[in-house]
């Protein structure tokens, strides 16, 4: 990844975290939803996190050391869905939003996940590009 993308996400998941957190604390005195999804919340928040790591570990363990070849990951939810590593993150995403029960927190899962389908579907077009045998569907 390039620097330069690399500083850019940095800085959008330090101002989303920041944001997220400002908008919670503005929101102490209004009253507690009717529903409880805070339990539910972490729960989904864990599964996302836990997920992304492990499929970004796949992701670390493709090439060799010194191997600049790009290959195809095979493990994990990769056979299903082309990145499953966003799928993962819009999980935990959608779990704090269940956490904080705000229209910031929604809109920001929202976002999130419009924003990840669109590299998810650019990541599909580059690897037809680039491997003649990945699978078109």
């Amino acid at each position: 990844m390039a620097l330069d993308t690399m500083i850019t996400i940095l800085f959008s998941y330090l101002f989303l975290s920041s944001s997220l957190i400002y908008t919670q604390n503005l929101n102490q005195r209004l009253l507690e939803p009717w529903v409880d999804l805070k339990y539910p919340g972490i729960v989904l928040f864990l599964i996302g996190i836990s997920g992304n790591f492990y499929h970004h570990f796949l992701l670390s363990k493709l090439r060799t050391k010194g191997s600049k070849d790009y290959k195809v990951p095979k493990r994990g939810l990769f056979e299903l869905v082309i990145c499953p590593h966003y799928l993962f993150e819009i999980l935990g995403f959608l779990g704090i939003s269940l956490i904080s029960q705000t229209l910031y927190s929604f809109s920001t899962t929202l976002g999130t996940a419009l924003y990840l389908m669109g590299r998810s579907y650019a990541a599909k077009r580059w690897y037809i590009s680039k491997f003649e045998d990945f699978p078109k569907e």
